[in-house]
């Protein structure tokens, strides 16, 4: 009989734990584009319902949820349980359809982070004097004895300047600001050091993937941009976008990955990045005449379920000045994901972009998908034992991450 009890009581608990966890993981708003279907993954019992201004259920439209929402504009939701106790609420913007210029030109790319990222550490005279401090890799530091750090050079000075008394140290992890103390060790070259690799910016080459003519912003790579020591996404201070000279095609492989190798090194600066996520970097464009952008040469943007499986095509710049379209097939897509940018396996077919490249190859992300005749999305990543296929991220998820940076 006790067995039975404890049972009972594990299976209860195990039911509010589901229950928690359920409400827990749902967002606290969400954005969609109009027409989308509203589709928020709830447990049993749990009902989603429209409030009014003043936080009134409307009886009415009782349950919002699995419907298509045309109206544009701002929808307050209560999630309750058997319609009864209210868990939570949500607000969903509902954002306008837009149309887009695809690009698929390739772009350089100067991100600068907030303070300095640390990426490595290293003895100084055999002493670590970063030993008792808990700074990590990944870490950022902003701020030496309050005077703001924000590129190595600043770092540099303001440790010579301590003439190795002990300094304070104000960092990032995980979003949240830390206070820390270290005492820099004096090298042979006279030199006081903490002992931490740092970096305060990164570079590299990637494809732009749309304009969009109503905000004058651009998307770029369909995937963030990661520290190439830390694997973690860079958050920046700001950045910008420079023309690039495309210098040679590496072709991918089996087990290694190709790549587009150009230079930014004399790239003409023609806009600002804003903002590094996991659906891509986004920023505003300064020269549209540079990189020939025709604003009547937009397509509507695809919602998924106007996506489908088969052929379609990809726009992408292997040569300079030259934006070509390669035939694709998107194989298999996954419409519930909304957590990364695996949105729809895609496969190359068209020859000569295979005999170019051997398939997807670095510096490629970004390339934007078209089918029939609307934007559906971006290319994201490869499969390294199979060059010729890979990942592309859903259009929508790029607009709607565009429309959280504006």
């Amino acid at each position: 009989m006790k067995l039975y009890k404890k049972l009972i009581i594990i299976i209860m608990l195990l039911c509010i734990f589901i229950y928690v966890c359920n409400i827990t993981l749902l967002p606290n708003s969400v954005i969609l584009i109009q027409g989308e279907t509203l589709d928020i993954c709830t447990a049993y019992g749990i009902t989603i319902n429209e409030l009014t201004e003043n936080n009134q259920i409307i009886q009415a439209s009782s349950n919002l949820n699995k419907s298509k929402i045309n109206e544009i504009g701002k929808i307050d939701l209560s999630l309750n349980l058997f319609g009864k106790i209210p868990l939570k609420n949500m607000t969903v913007n509902v954002i306008p359809r837009t149309k887009v210029v695809p690009i698929g030109k390739a772009i350089g790319m100067k991100l600068y982070t907030e303070g300095i990222l640390v990426v490595g550490m290293t003895e100084i005279e055999g002493k670590k004097p970063y030993e008792t401090s808990d700074i990590q890799e990944g870490d950022r530091i902003v701020e030496i004895d309050n005077e703001k750090i924000e590129n190595t050079d600043d770092l540099i000075k303001t440790v010579n300047a301590s003439n190795g008394k002990k300094i304070e140290i104000k960092y990032v992890r995980d979003n949240s600001i830390r206070t820390t103390n270290i005492t820099p060790v004096k090298n042979q070259e006279e030199e006081y050091k903490l002992g931490l690799w740092v970096r305060d910016a990164t570079a590299g080459v990637g494809t732009m993937t749309f304009y969009e003519p109503s905000s004058e912003m651009f998307a770029a790579l369909g995937h963030g941009i990661t520290d190439i020591d830390t694997y973690d996404l860079i958050e920046i201070a700001n950045g910008e976008l420079v023309t690039t000279n495309i210098l040679s095609i590496i072709k991918g492989e089996k087990g290694i990955p190709g790549e587009i190798q150009g230079t930014i090194d004399n790239g003409k600066n023609i806009g600002k990045i804003y903002k590094n996520t996991n659906f891509g970097v986004y920023g505003n464009i300064d020269k549209e005449v540079a990189l020939k952008i025709k604003e009547e040469d937009a397509i509507e943007v695809a919602l998924r379920n106007e996506i489908q499986t088969g052929k379609a095509e990809i726009l992408c710049e292997l040569e300079d000045g030259k934006i070509e379209k390669y035939e694709i097939e998107i194989q298999k897509l996954f419409k519930n994901n909304n957590e990364d940018n695996k949105s729809m396996v895609i496969k190359i077919t068209d020859q000569r972009l295979i005999a170019k490249t051997g398939g997807i190859i670095q510096g490629m992300s970004g390339a934007p998908i078209i089918q029939n005749g609307k934007f559906c999305g971006a290319v994201t990543h490869v499969l390294v034992n199979d060059p010729t296929t890979g990942y592309g991220v859903f259009a929508d998820l790029m607009i709607k991450q565009m429309k959280e940076v504006e």
